[in-house]
């Protein structure tokens, strides 16, 4: 039974949308949750091996100097896959960062075991009430620690893992005799929101 308090909770930074269009990624951060508490954190710029343009410039505040000699990505992968070893994973919007994982992966030839959960896709059925579900707003919404900073890998994946934490402590309001695992927030991530409450009622 794989908790879900016991995850890796990523973040990319990235050259564009679409790995299948070239992208790359250009930094990576993760926070590694056990029994619900940091237990370690990993952040590394990576060098695409081109020029970013100016608006990822902006949009990220990584520049064009501070990746030229940054690490491949060949090098960064590798020691992150052995940071996941074991563990499933989170993201906020994580079809996103699953893409860009699995593309760098793929150019490493590396693999990894665990499941994929998605904080966006929870929130949209869990806190309906939300004005959206991007997450700077959710982190306002249930006032949840930040430092202000956005679009850097490490401080994303800090505030999408405290967002996590927030979002298991809902569940176990509603399934208080339920352990709170990936398997059943895949299944509530993947329900119409019209079927959530019968689910939990189901559930309880």
């Amino acid at each position: 039974m794989k908790l879900a308090n016991q995850v890796v909770v990523l973040d990319f930074e990235t050259t564009g949308l679409s790995p299948d269009n070239g992208d790359r990624a250009i930094e990576i951060g993760a926070v590694k949750l056990v029994n619900g508490q940091i237990v370690d954190t990993f952040q590394e710029l990576i060098n695409p091996g081109r020029r970013v343009n100016s608006f990822i410039e902006q949009y990220t505040g990584i520049s064009n100097d501070m990746l030229k000699h940054a690490p491949t990505s060949k090098q960064v992968m590798g020691q992150f896959a052995k940071f996941i070893d074991g563990f499933n994973l989170v993201a906020h919007n994580a079809s996103f960062d699953k893409k860009f994982l699995d593309a760098e992966f793929s150019h490493s030839k590396l693999h990894y075991s665990g499941q994929f959960a998605c904080s966006l896709l929870l929130s949209r059925r869990i806190s309906q009430d939300a004005p959206n579900h991007k997450l700077g707003t959710l982190v306002d919404h249930h006032q949840l620690p930040n430092d202000g900073v956005f679009h850097r890998a490490l401080a994303d994946a800090t505030m999408t893992s405290h967002l996590w934490l927030h979002q298991i402590d809902l569940l176990q309001l509603q399934l208080p005799k339920q352990a709170i695992t990936i398997d059943i927030i895949n299944k509530i991530s993947s329900l119409p929101k019209a079927q959530i409450a019968r689910y939990l009622r189901t559930m309880s």
